[in-house]
């Protein structure tokens, strides 16, 4: 006899938060039903498809007005590891992206590096820009004119950048991380990450539903949060969704320590809990196209295609993870038959999915078609 809490998530009645952590404390000492449950809503709404999008990862500018605990991403001007892509550079792993026919181009760069560094504020006015964001708006329609799609993963954007952006990037990316303000006090992971701060994610994401820009966000599991602070964030999340529309897919990111890091020695989170956590976004949003980073979760990533998630995000054959650059991405063949072996079809989207694809211009549309498919996905003969 399955409980209550879970047979009114079955029969899509409303869950609210306290049925959610009632859930998940039943599930630290049984998951089956919990899993069981997410399968069964994740059937319901994604059939037995997974997706993925086939990219490349542009590394623009790692300098980082901010400084997370956590991170390895960002670089310093003195340690021989900051990179200011040039128009040049781009270019040319654009020519090769195209080559390895990505679909994606992922543009990364650090928060605002020009506000706090005088290096990436002279190279970008000797680059002819005044600001990242300016020069991301000339990148995006680089990536455009070659046929990839672009995908912007730049921090907190003002709302003018924003729009500028949706005329080129068929998506944009936020990752929330998490709610709690306790996050951001004194050694805590965000302390030092102005732009971390939740009151800011938050109007990001709610700027960016008003434009009706898809939106990729998502938590990170694992940096010091309790269970109340994940659950608490993924209803954030369901909130800026059921009001604005705009949030196309929610990742659930598990921490890995990096060693040169202030959180060096501090223990990735536990792989039961994090599908537990997986499973409860199912529950939460089961309608939501929810991802994990196959890299991050190398040897068992294909077992939580059995916990509710229906999408491996982004994966290069080319360029590497740059935020996580001690975890490879798989194979894309190696997924695909890790995928059919679990019984999934592994199809590639772009990095705008097919319900959202109404968000973006005519224009936009148009140019995905050449490489699209009746269902809206990339024809199988362009990524394989």
């Amino acid at each position: 006899m399955k409980s209550e809490n879970i047979m009114k998530a079955i029969e899509g009645k409303r869950i609210s938060l306290e049925d959610c952590k009632k859930i998940f404390h039943d599930a630290l000492e049984n998951p089956e039903e919990l899993f069981w449950a997410s399968q069964q809503l994740r059937k319901k709404f994604k059939g037995n498809a997974v997706t993925f999008s086939k990219k490349a990862f542009f590394n623009l500018i790692n300098l980082c007005r901010d400084s997370c605990s956590y991170c390895t991403y960002k670089a310093e001007p003195s340690d021989g590891k900051a990179s200011m892509m040039s128009k040049d550079q781009v270019m040319q792993l654009l020519s090769l992206a195209k080559k390895y026919r990505c679909v994606e181009v992922l543009f990364v760069t650090g928060e605002r590096p020009e506000q706090r560094y005088t290096q990436a504020r002279k190279w970008l006015n000797e680059n002819g820009f005044k600001s990242t964001a300016e020069y991301l708006i000339h990148v995006s329609e680089m990536a455009l004119a070659y046929g990839m799609f672009p995908h912007t993963n730049a921090g907190n954007l003002e709302t003018s950048d924003m729009r500028e952006l949706q005329k080129t990037n068929v998506s944009l990316g936020l990752m929330l991380e998490n709610v709690s303000d306790r996050l951001t006090e004194k050694g805590m992971p965000h302390y030092l990450a102005a732009s971390k701060k939740p009151e800011e994610r938050m109007r990001i994401l709610k700027n960016a539903g008003t434009l009706k820009i898809p939106m990729t966000t998502g938590i990170l599991v694992g940096i010091g949060e309790t269970p109340d602070e994940i659950i608490n964030s993924i209803f954030a999340i369901k909130n800026i969704h059921q009001k604005y529309g705009n949030i196309q897919e929610v990742i659930l990111q598990n921490f890995q320590p990096k060693t040169d890091t202030r959180m060096h020695s501090f223990p990735s989170a536990n792989e039961e809990y994090f599908k537990i956590i997986v499973a409860l976004t199912r529950i939460i949003m089961p309608e939501m196209n929810i991802q994990i980073p196959p890299n991050l979760s190398p040897k068992s990533y294909q077992s939580f295609l059995n916990v509710g998630i229906n999408d491996w995000g982004g994966i290069s054959p080319l360029t590497p993870d740059y935020v996580n650059p001690e975890f490879s991405w798989p194979a894309i063949a190696k997924v695909e038959e890790n995928s059919n072996d679990a019984g999934y079809e592994l199809k590639c989207r772009f990095p705008v999915y097919p319900e959202f694809f109404s968000f973006i211009s005519k224009q936009l549309r148009n140019k995905m078609k050449i490489i699209g498919n009746e269902e809206r996905m990339v024809k199988e003969e362009y990524w394989k």
